[in-house]
C-alpha cells in the first residue's frame, strides 16, 4: 500500500544471535515506527531464555541505533548479546603471552 508521500507500512527484519541457536523475523510495520517497536513486535528477546535486552546494545545494519530510531523500508535491526571478554583485554592478553616466547 503506497500513497505519494511514500509506502504506508515497511518491511523490516529482527535478527538475533546466540551460540547455540539463530533467529530472524520479517515485520510489517507502520511507516514511522523504531526499533524498539520492531523489537516488541518481533517476540525475539522473549524466545531466549535468560536473555536480557539491552537497549545500549542495538543496530541496524552493523551500525549502532537507539531505540528510538526510526525505521525505513528493509532495515535489518539487530539485537547485540554482551560479550563473554572484553576484546581489547584479549589482544592484550594474547599480545603479552607471544612477547614472552
Amino acid at each position: 500500500m503506497t500513497s505519494q508521500n511514500g509506502p504506508q507500512r515497511i518491511q523490516v527484519e529482527v535478527v538475533l544471535a546466540m551460540p547455540e541457536r539463530q533467529e530472524l523475523v520479517v515485520l510489517e510495520l507502520a511507516n514511522g515506527s523504531t526499533l524498539a517497536d520492531a523489537i516488541s513486535q518481533s517476540g525475539l528477546p522473549e524466545m531466549f531464555e535468560g536473555f536480557e535486552l539491552d537497549a545500549t546494545r542495538l543496530g541496524i545494519f552493523g551500525q549502532k541505533a537507539g531505540p528510538q530510531q526510526v525505521l525505513c523500508d528493509g532495515d535489518r535491526v539487530e539485537i547485540y548479546r554482551p560479550l563473554i571478554a572484553d576484546p581489547k583485554e584479549v589482544r592484550r592478553q594474547r599480545a603479552l603471552k607471544q612477547a614472552k616466547t
